[in-house]
C-alpha cells in the first residue's frame, strides 16, 4: 500500500492492469486509505482525504447527503473558491435546498416534446456519424465518431449553431483536461487561467443565445431553460450559464468516453459482442449498463463530512474530505463476480457509473444510455466488422477515464 498514492499524477499513467491490482489491494485493507492532497494553485493545501474505494462506502455516503456534503466542492479534491465550484459544477457542487431548487427548474425544461426531439436528434446524428465513418474508412474512432455524436446532439438540443461546434469541443476538452499536458499547460497557474477562459467563452455563448431568444417561442433547450418557471422561480443568467457548462462538459465528455471504451471492450471480449448481436434488442440495455460499469467515465466525486459519523467500521469527523472512487466501487469483488470480465448479461448490476442512488444521481443518465444504445445499433449493424486497431490513448486524469485517440479498422 505504501507504493500506491492516488494523489500522484504518475499513478494515473500506470497500465490499467497495474491500477486495477492497486485498487484491489486498497479494497482489501481494514480501513479506507488516507492521502495528502495534490499541490493547490489556490493557496495552502487542505488536510488530506479518505479514498472510499469500496462499493458499500460509496453507496452509503451517496445516500446520506446531509452528512457527506457536496456544497464545498464535488469535482475537485482541492478546496477552490466557491464561485469557481458553482461556475464549473452547477448543481453538482450544491446541497439542498439550493440543489433541489435548481434541479426542479432544470428538470421542468425536459418536457415530453423536448424528449421526442432528443430521440430524433440522436437517431439522425448516429446515422450521420456512421455515414461519415464509412466514407472516411479506418481512422481515429474518437475524433470521427465518439466525440462527434454527443457534441452534435447536445448542440442541436441546445439550439447552438453549427459554427460554434468547434468552440464548444475545444473548451470542453480544456475544462476536463485533468493533468494531461497534451491539452493544458504544465504551469498550474497558466492552466487555471486556460480553464477559466474556456468557461467564460461557453458562458458568453449561452448567455448571448438566451438573450437573443428572450420572448421567442422555440423548441431548443436554451429557450426552454431560459423560460422555465417552477412555483414562480426561474434560472438566473449565471445559473443558466453554469448549467450549460455542466451539460456540454459532462454530457459530452462522459458519453463520448463510454462510446470509445465500448469499441475497445467489444474488441477485447469478442464473445460478448457475438452475444449482443445474437439478440441486440434483448441485450443492448444490459450491455450499456455493463459498459458504463466497466468504463466508469467519471472516476470520482468528492464530499465533505458535516458531522462526526461512523461508517462500516471507520470514524469520520466534521471537516474530513472523502473521495467516492466510482471506478474502484465498480470493480469491487464483494459486489461484482469476476469484475475484470465484461459480462453484458450481468444481473443484478448495481454499478455507480452514473453515481450512486441519492439526490446527485446523474440527471442525464437516461440521455446517455439512449445515445450509447442508438450509436451501437447503428455502428454494429452497418459496420459489423469494426474493431479497435490498437490500445486506446488514455487521458492522464484522476477524474475522467478519458480516451484521447483510438484507431479503428473495418472493411468497407
Amino acid at each position: 500500500m505504501a507504493d500506491i498514492d492516488l494523489s500522484d499524477t504518475e499513478f494515473w499513467g500506470w497500465p490499467l492492469a497495474t491500477r486495477r491490482a492497486a485498487f484491489t489491494t486498497l479494497r482489501a485493507a481494514d480501513h479506507p486509505p488516507f492521502y495528502a492532497e495534490p499541490e493547490s494553485p489556490f493557496g495552502q493545501n487542505g488536510p488530506g482525504y479518505y479514498a472510499l474505494v469500496r462499493h458499500a462506502d460509496v453507496t452509503e455516503a451517496s445516500r446520506n447527503p446531509e452528512v457527506f456534503s457536496s456544497g464545498r466542492g464535488a469535482t475537485q479534491i482541492l478546496d477552490v473558491p466557491a464561485e469557481f465550484n458553482e461556475y464549473f459544477g452547477s448543481m453538482i457542487n450544491m446541497d439542498d435546498p439550493r440543489h433541489a431548487r435548481l434541479r426542479r427548474i432544470v428538470s421542468s425544461a425536459f418536457t415530453p416534446r423536448m424528449i421526442r426531439k432528443f430521440e430524433g436528434d440522436v437517431r439522425r446524428a448516429a446515422a450521420s456519424a456512421v455515414d461519415g465513418l464509412i466514407a472516411r474508412g479506418p481512422c481515429d474512432f474518437v475524433e470521427h465518431v465518439a466525440a462527434r455524436l454527443p457534441l452534435t446532439i447536445i448542440c442541436q438540443l441546445m439550439g447552438i449553431p453549427d459554427s460554434s461546434y468547434d468552440l464548444v469541443l475545444r473548451n470542453s476538452n480544456t475544462i476536463l483536461s485533468g493533468m494531461d499536458t497534451d491539452l493544458i499547460s504544465e504551469d498550474i497557474t497558466e492552466a487555471v487561467g486556460q480553464i477559466l477562459t474556456a468557461g467564460a467563452e461557453l458562458a458568453d455563448l449561452v448567455t448571448a443565445l438566451a438573450q437573443h431568444r428572450a420572448g421567442q417561442r422555440g423548441d431548443d433547450l436554451v429557450t426552454a431553460l431560459a423560460t422555465a418557471n417552477v412555483d414562480g422561480e426561474q434560472l438566473t443568467s449565471a445559473e443558466l450559464a453554469s448549467f450549460f457548462i455542466l451539460l456540454v462538459v459532462a454530457g459530452n465528455k462522459t458519453t463520448r468516453n463510454a462510446i470509445s471504451h465500448a469499441l475497445t471492450l467489444l474488441t477485447d471480449f469478442p464473445g460478448q459482442r457475438e452475444l449482443l448481436m445474437a439478440d441486440f434488442d434483448g441485450r443492448i440495455a444490459g450491455a450499456v449498463e455493463e459498459i458504463v460499469r466497466y468504463a466508469s467515465p467519471v472516476m470520482y466525486m468528492r464530499r465533505t463530512v458535516t458531522q462526526d459519523y461512523r461508517m462500516n467500521g471507520q470514524d469520520y469527523h466534521r471537516g474530513d474530505k472523502v473521495v467516492l472512487m466510482y471506478w474502484s466501487a465498480n470493480q469491487d469483488e464483494a459486489v461484482f463476480a469476476d469484475p475484470a470480465r465484461l459480462d453484458i448479461t450481468r444481473s443484478p448490476n448495481p454499478h455507480v457509473g452514473f453515481g450512486a442512488a441519492g439526490p446527485h444521481f446523474c440527471l442525464g443518465a437516461h440521455l446517455a444510455r439512449r445515445e450509447i444504445s442508438v450509436l451501437l445499433r447503428e455502428l454494429l449493424t452497418r459496420v459489423p466488422d469494426i474493431r479497435a486497431a490498437g490500445p486506446p490513448d488514455l487521458l492522464l486524469s484522476s477524474f475522467i477515464n478519458g480516451v484521447k485517440h483510438l484507431p479503428c479498422t473495418f472493411t468497407t
